[in-house]
């Protein structure tokens, strides 16, 4: 095969992604309002193998959804469960997301989001994304425009192509 004009023998060769390689799917889902059925049900509705919670500090006065209970509950339904602490919103930018103030969280946030740990667990998540595996974001608020997860979702979508899904759970069902 001749070198094509304009490129040197020893350059490589980029090929295109393969039309059949599905754009991978990243979910999200905040568990504000929910009880565990019904969270567990959009979960496995959503065909989540794997649940990254990015809270900074994962515990909740919500029953079951506390780390240890929470990790426990996932496992039980067959999935796995990962805590990416340093995706989570510094506490002056959770105060300013209970306070209604979303600019400011977001701001804080998204320096917080250049941190070195922050860039560290953002590596880690794009590659187990990259893998194949279906992840699921979490956190506490049911509004994904409202919560940090949507930045951290906007940063992965910055890193490679990849289609962002926002999962709700059934908060008046208690499904089994």
């Amino acid at each position: 095969m001749a070198t094509p004009p304009n490129r040197p023998t020893n350059a490589p060769e980029h090929r295109a992604a393969s039309p059949t390689a599905p754009t991978p799917t990243l979910m999200t889902i905040g568990y504000e309002g929910a009880a565990v059925p019904g969270f567990l049900h959009a979960l496995r509705q959503g065909g989540v193998e794997l649940l990254v919670d990015v809270r900074a500090v994962a515990s909740s006065r919500r029953p079951g959804f506390a780390k240890t209970r929470l990790s426990a509950n996932v496992e039980e339904a067959g999935m796995g469960y990962l805590h990416l602490r340093a995706l989570g919103t510094p506490a002056d930018g959770r105060a300013a997301a209970r306070s209604g103030r979303h600019a400011e969280m977001r701001r804080i946030f998204l320096a917080h989001l250049a941190s070195d740990a922050a860039q560290q667990e953002l590596a880690t998540l794009g590659d187990i994304i990259r893998s194949g595996r279906r992840v699921c974001i979490l956190c506490f608020e049911a509004d994904p425009a409202h919560c940090h997860r949507s930045l951290v979702a906007q940063a992965m979508a910055e890193r490679f192509p990849l289609v962002v899904e926002h999962l709700r759970p059934d908060v008046d069902v208690d499904v089994d």
